[in-house]
């Protein structure tokens, strides 16, 4: 009887301990869905994907700054190739730097600038934008639990 009132109590508890935390954060483009690590704040932002090997296939980097401005990003210190798509406060793609390269050349590695406003960034394995077919002005929907910070 213990053995089966144990069971029963797991049974019950399972699906709501498996929600409670709510995953991984993540957003979705083109219908597609990408896993991310959210930079929000100065020093993530600067580190970003820096000195990173690989990035798994399905994830992504999202930066979200604190205000809708040109933005510009480097590779510095970054090993693997990168799109880097630039998203207004509403979400919407306004910019794209496709297949930008590793670069290992610290301070004089070239800035891949936003060339309009934008609040959010998304990293992506090179190959990405294509793969999707992205044009600008398509939206990204993010995880309920992606809260930016006022």
């Amino acid at each position: 009887m213990r053995h089966s009132t144990l069971v029963s109590v797991l049974a019950l508890c399972f699906p709501l301990c498996a929600c409670a935390g709510g995953g991984e954060p993540w957003v979705e483009l083109a219908g597609e869905r990408y896993v991310v690590e959210i930079a929000d704040d100065d020093a993530e932002r600067q580190r970003g994907l820096m000195f990173r090997d690989s990035l798994p296939q399905g994830r992504g980097m999202l930066f979200i700054h604190e205000r809708e401005e040109p933005q510009a990003y480097w590779m510095k210190n970054t090993r693997i190739p990168l799109d880097i798509l630039y998203f207004d406060a509403s979400l919407a793609l306004v910019s794209q730097q496709r297949d930008v390269p590793p670069c290992s050349a610290g301070n004089a590695c070239p800035p891949y600038p936003s060339g309009r406003p934008a609040r959010y960034v998304l990293e992506l394995n090179a190959g990405e934008a294509a793969r999707l077919g992205l044009t600008d002005g398509m939206r990204l929907r993010l995880s309920p639990d992606i809260q930016p910070r006022p």
